[in-house]
């Protein structure tokens, strides 16, 4: 058994070339928001939820990141309603928020982990 029931990953990257990035959208700070409003609904912890960063998820070109697993559902949002949202539907509730989901269908880039910065 997991430690954690579900883990909600935000893409933190920044790119500092022009092209379109998770932290246009604010990322960090929706991050943080989402992290203070799991643990004051009592939702963090041991066998709760944790809310994580990560790096580049590879999906910018469909707006900010954030995926949930065990769930394997990929959102984009456009900041703290959206966010509310997610939190209060997906993982209070268990349902999907199908107007946040990213395209399936949207190839991601290949990353190339190896390639220097």
């Amino acid at each position: 058994m997991s430690h954690y029931k579900k883990h909600v990953f935000f893409c933190l990257n920044l790119r500092e070339d022009g092209r379109k990035c998770c932290q246009d959208g604010d990322a960090k700070r929706m991050r943080e928001y989402a992290k203070v409003r799991v643990k004051a609904l009592k939702l963090a912890g041991a066998g709760g939820i944790r809310v994580n960063q990560s790096g580049c998820l590879g999906r910018c070109s469909q707006g900010p990141s954030i995926v949930i697993y065990p769930d394997n559902v990929w959102y984009t949002y456009q900041g703290q309603a959206d966010i509310d949202e997610i939190i209060e539907q997906h993982l209070c509730q268990g349902k999907i928020v199908t107007r946040l989901l990213m395209d399936p269908q949207e190839e991601s880039p290949a990353v190339d982990f190896n390639a220097r910065i």
